[in-house]
């Protein structure tokens, strides 16, 4: 996503702690917690989803093995959102069908790949605040559960949660001239 902002000639930066797929120069390494005060017009979150995922209810839900971690991820994430509203004019959180959207004073909107011209099945929902939704740029034939079906892997939870460049391509066009 960052790399269809730049190409775009934004002053687009990502910030993860881990390393980055795309340039190291425009990449903060650190928690977000650090950088999120610098002055942002447009913040797009992607917190992790694995304990706030629904596919993870049987672990992740009330009364299960892990519900601490879900918890602590939505108390965490929430806490995200509201830094990033204070100091950005628009923002964006990203996560697939997720616990986390009931908790956010915000719209929501789900998007599919298919929408965006890749015949892919991958339902990725936004928190918007002082964003319009996205409008389907490419709506095309095909609903291959390529991400569901993704064998185990060691980067298996990395793979899965690339954006689709067609949706990047219109975020970068739909929120980038804002």
């Amino acid at each position: 996503m960052c790399a269809a902002f730049r190409a775009q000639g934004h002053d687009a930066w990502s910030c993860d702690l881990q390393p980055t797929r795309g340039n190291p120069d425009w990449h903060y390494q650190q928690d977000i917690m650090d950088v999120v005060s610098l002055g942002w017009d447009l913040i797009i979150l992607h917190p992790d989803c694995t304990a706030m995922a629904l596919s993870g209810n049987r672990w992740y839900g009330a009364g299960m093995p892990y519900s601490d971690q879900r918890t602590a991820a939505i108390k965490w994430t929430v806490g995200l959102w509201r830094e990033s509203i204070k100091h950005a004019d628009s923002v964006a959180l990203e996560n697939p069908a997720s616990v986390i959207f009931k908790h956010l004073d915000a719209q929501a909107q789900y998007i599919q790949p298919w929408m965006f011209g890749h015949g892919e099945v991958k339902r990725t929902g936004f928190a918007l605040h002082n964003l319009l939704p996205l409008v389907p740029t490419d709506i095309v034939d095909g609903r291959e559960e390529r991400i569901w079906r993704m064998p185990p892997s060691p980067t298996r939870k990395r793979d899965r949660s690339v954006t689709y460049q067609g949706i990047a391509d219109a975020i970068a066009d739909q929120w980038g001239g804002l």
